[in-house]
């Protein structure tokens, strides 16, 4: 009888990690549920969805369910597991439009529960379905196209920022509202404001040390205002982007360990440590940090999708080894691409890291070429040894993917004195003679 290995949730490292198994070792019988009815699509990309950037909601899943069953996966859509049996190796599973319900074997278990909104607790919040999945994208989308003319967005990160920005671009009146002194807390407050300046430049109202009291809803259910501590503010939609927490609670339920971070404790094969046979991968596990030495839970596509080919690789009888993450991400926020990697100042002085900081501006391409526009670029590093620490850029088109530079070096343990000096390629169109990343790391070494 064929091993059975099963898939809790079907998006990019639960479905990662089953067609790689399933290529690895095609005799393995490979079963996915997942609550939704779409498996392997871009989350990243709903925010132009709802502001119709992205036409479809098609657009956005790189592979369907059936594609997955052609390829040897038994896929099961708008299927919830509600419990896990370790010592009996059964998922209890349910049906979420019949409410049938089944008991499933399986002989090797992979996790992949992401994570969920992390919803405010403020009379109003949980009726409100956060753009989270694609359903609740299109279903926004939906809402917007058919009425109102005012929205709010509460929570002033990633996407916060991108919400935001796309709801203007569908021509509503928006206000972002944050707790926080600055927007996108993921970057020190020095290179938010460029990103504010940007958001207020496209005619987003940011409004910052703001708390949220309730959303006011109508007799409909829908929102019509935002009490907030500086007023009332009148809203059509109302958009949460407070963050995620791992969605850890069917592991919890079985017995596997959670780690000081929340999410799943797992090593760096993605196994579940006193469990034989279980695995657990993407948004809902802790990673190894590899400038703080200790684990973190960064929540981005890019480390799911390679925690679920490693989980996938081990399950097939592989050794495959997950090593770390930096945290590096991207976007562009209005007319400035924002990236970071490795850890803010804030960061580093929370873990107890002396350090020394450059910031630089400058060109994106050569000045005298058509299209230049400003780039900032910040370097932290280590006191005293000037071992890099993490990176931040602000700035127009060809800035954000300098991050690149940043992150590999950081990967590899280089001083600000050793990429100051590496051969990055120059041309006019898309540099000034000297790239801002080599600008910011002279400046970095000569403190």
């Amino acid at each position: 009888m064929p091993t059975r290995l099963a898939i809790v949730g079907g998006n990019p490292a639960g479905m990662s990690a089953a067609s790689v198994a399933k290529r690895r070792d095609p005799d393995l019988e490979v079963v996915a549920f997942e609550r939704g009815p779409y498996t392997s699509y871009a989350a990243c990309g709903i925010p132009y969805l709802v502001g119709g950037k992205i036409a479809e909601v098609d657009d956005l899943i790189a592979r369907s369910p059936d594609q997955h069953r052609e390829n040897g996966i038994d896929v099961r859509t708008r299927t919830k597991v509600t419990a896990i049996d370790l010592s009996a190796r059964t998922l209890s599973v349910e049906d979420e439009q019949t409410r049938e319900t089944s008991s499933e074997p399986f002989d090797q278990l992979v996790i992949a529960t992401g994570a969920t909104p992390a919803l405010p607790d403020i009379p109003g919040a949980q009726a409100t379905e956060p753009a989270h999945t694609l359903d609740a994208a299109a279903s926004l989308r939906g809402e917007v196209k058919r009425h109102g003319e005012r929205a709010v967005v509460i929570g002033a990160g990633y996407i916060g920022l991108e919400m935001a920005e796309n709801l203007v671009n569908r021509g509503l009146q928006v206000t972002m509202i944050d707790r926080s002194p600055q927007v996108m807390t993921t970057l020190d407050a020095d290179m938010a404001t460029h990103v504010q300046d940007a958001a207020e430049g496209h005619a987003i109202t940011v409004l910052l040390n703001v708390d949220v009291h309730e959303i006011v809803r109508d007799d409909a259910g829908r929102p019509t205002c935002v009490r907030t501590s500086e007023g009332d503010l009148p809203a059509d939609h109302v958009v949460i982007g407070t963050g995620a927490k791992p969605d850890v609670e069917l592991a919890k339920a079985a017995g596997i360990t959670i780690g000081e971070t929340g999410a799943i404790a797992v090593d760096d094969t993605m196994r579940a440590p006193s469990h034989d046979g279980v695995f657990a991968a993407g948004d809902c596990v802790e990673s190894h940090h590899r400038i703080l030495g200790k684990p973190a839970n960064i929540q981005l596509g890019t480390h799911a999708n390679q925690q679920g080919r490693i989980a996938g690789i081990n399950v097939a009888g592989g050794d495959a080894h997950f090593p770390g993450v930096l945290g590096t991400a991207i976007s562009r926020i209005c007319r400035y691409e924002v990236s970071r990697t490795g850890l803010s100042e804030r960061e580093a002085a929370d873990a107890g890291i002396e350090t020394v900081a450059a910031k630089i501006q400058t060109s994106t391409r050569a000045p005298y070429y058509p299209g230049a526009g400003p780039v900032w670029v910040k370097l932290i590093a280590e006191r005293g040894t000037k071992r890099l620490l993490g990176g931040q850029i602000v700035g127009t088109e060809t800035a954000g993917k300098r991050i690149d530079t940043i992150a590999a070096a950081l990967w590899n343990g280089m001083t600000a004195d050793e990429l100051q000096f590496v051969d990055l390629a120059y041309a006019p169109p898309v540099s000034p003679v000297r790239d801002p990343v080599l600008v910011a790391a002279r400046a970095l070494a000569d403190q």
